[in-house]
């Protein structure tokens, strides 16, 4: 009977992965779990030389306190609004302009993919504050209408990049039945291109509310009277306990948890699948 030989080399290199994986993991969810722990305990259980990790009571006085706050809710509402406008108007200026793109000649094609990957590359700030001294002037500060345009320059390119890797997944073939089949370029963009772009346009939405969503800089410069979510955690953290400033946190992270869970399930790599058979 042959023995069998055990690949140590392998074995260790599985481990290996397996223990950077946990790693990585662990160093992902440990601020996620201490800001919730934080809110629901109490601080002394923490702050102390041999800190609970896990709070031997709950409590719910933090939340009391956060949820009773004036200012939670316009905050929370503007925010909300002010992304899913955002969101809605990005995609629905970046398909059409995305489609375009992915349809062009490559050299051209990669100028354009380029030049929107170097917006991201320039200081936001160094955009913010003229487009703030603009809107100021404009009478466009403080409202939801100023803030969605604000946010439209820092997602748009975002969007656009997304959409056109998702446009690119799309075979030709399917545009060219239609049109033999009489349909027009919009008509075969609006039934079967976007149709099987789904998952993209999914992906390139999480992306431009998240960014909305959390976006600091331009609701730094204009809402000083009525701030965003994360603009009041901002005016809260050098004023209040981390207790209090944890439990903001964590509804601040709520609705990314629920909009990103709800939008997954658009994202099924079996989209394309026989899209194109022989």
């Amino acid at each position: 009977m042959k023995r069998r030989v055990i690949n140590w080399r392998r074995v260790l290199g599985r481990v290996g992965f397996a223990l950077l994986v946990l790693v990585v993991v662990a160093v992902t969810i440990a601020p996620v779990y201490f800001m919730v722990v934080l809110s629901v305990m109490d601080p002394s259980e923490f702050f102390r030389p041999d800190p609970a990790y896990f709070p031997s009571k709950f409590t719910t006085q933090w939340w009391e306190r956060v949820l009773n706050s004036e200012t939670l809710y316009p905050a929370f509402t503007k925010s909300m609004v002010v992304a899913t406008v955002t969101t809605v108007i990005a995609v629905i200026i970046s398909v059409p302009g995305a489609y375009a793109i992915s349809r062009m000649a490559p050299k051209i094609k990669y100028f354009l993919i380029l030049s929107l990957f170097f917006t991201r590359m320039y200081p936001e700030i160094g955009i913010a504050l003229p487009v703030a001294v603009l809107f100021l002037r404009m009478g466009l500060h403080e409202g939801i209408i100023g803030l969605v345009f604000a946010h439209l320059i820092l997602v748009l390119p975002v969007c656009a990049w997304i959409l056109v890797g998702a446009f690119e997944t799309i075979p030709r073939d399917l545009e060219e039945a239609a049109s033999v089949d009489g349909a027009s370029r919009i008509g075969t963009l609006w039934r079967v291109v976007i149709p099987l772009a789904a998952p993209g346009i999914s992906v390139a939405a999480i992306f431009t509310w998240l960014l909305s969503w959390d976006e600091v800089t331009y609701a730094r410069f204009l809402t000083l009277l009525h701030p965003t979510l994360p603009i009041q955690i901002l005016d809260i953290i050098g004023r209040s306990g981390p207790t209090v400033v944890a439990t903001w946190a964590t509804i601040v992270t709520i609705p990314v948890v629920i909009v990103t869970y709800l939008m997954q399930r658009w994202l099924r790599a079996d989209y394309l699948a026989g899209a194109v058979k022989g």
